[in-house]
C-alpha cells in the first residue's frame, strides 16, 4: 500500500459552509484540503464528506489521521 504525501504536520483549520466536500486523501492536490483529481492512477480515493452546519473544520493535512478526514493530532507522530 502507498503512502499519502505529507502535506503539512498540521491542521487546516476553516469555517465551512454546510455541504459535500471531497477531502484529498493522497496528499498531492494543490486546493488542500480539498481533492483535485491528482490522485488518478493511484490507489488513494477521496473522501466524500456531508457538513450538516456551518462549522469550524480542523481537516487533516498528513493524510495519516485515524479519523480522516479530520485531524486527530497524528501528525504529532510523525
Amino acid at each position: 500500500m502507498a503512502e499519502p504525501k505529507i502535506f503539512q504536520k498540521s491542521p487546516i483549520i476553516q469555517d465551512v459552509k454546510a455541504g459535500k466536500y471531497w477531502w484529498c486523501a493522497c496528499g498531492m492536490s494543490g486546493n488542500q484540503p480539498f481533492c483535485d483529481g491528482k490522485h488518478k492512477g493511484s490507489e488513494f480515493v477521496p473522501v466524500e464528506i456531508e457538513i450538516k452546519e456551518d462549522a469550524k473544520v480542523a481537516w487533516c493535512a498528513c493524510k495519516n489521521s485515524g479519523n480522516k478526514p479530520f485531524c486527530d493530532g497524528a501528525h504529532r507522530k510523525l
